[in-house]
């Protein structure tokens, strides 16, 4: 269950990042709303999932995820360049957050 609640919180870290971006600068009301509700439930689930496990681990998955998940946004809807060496790189990220994941201890 720890491992669910770390998976969605690095989903809402993407739409926090998202829109933050969409916000320009806090100027627009609605995706400040929505960047601080994504911002709020990203932090107060990795918190519930760091009961129960190792912070480094989690860390980079919820970090991990929120980063791919940006990345991958900012490609398919707002236009960001996609180039063969950014989707290696987010696959390298996506292996490196799974490995860390597979090393870590067993609770």
């Amino acid at each position: 269950m720890a491992w669910l609640l770390v998976v969605v919180a690095g989903i809402l870290e993407a739409g926090f990042a998202v829109c933050l971006k969409l916000s320009h600068g806090f100027t627009r009301l609605w995706p400040t709303i929505a960047f601080a509700c994504f911002a709020l439930g990203s932090f107060g689930l990795l918190t519930l999932a760091l009961r129960k496990l190792d912070v480094g681990p989690a860390y980079a998955v919820w970090t991990g995820i929120g980063a791919a998940g940006t990345a991958v946004y900012g490609m398919l809807f707002l236009g960001d360049v996609v180039s063969t060496l950014k989707i290696v790189s987010i696959c390298l990220v996506i292996a490196g957050v799974i490995g860390l994941q597979l090393s870590g201890s067993a609770h």
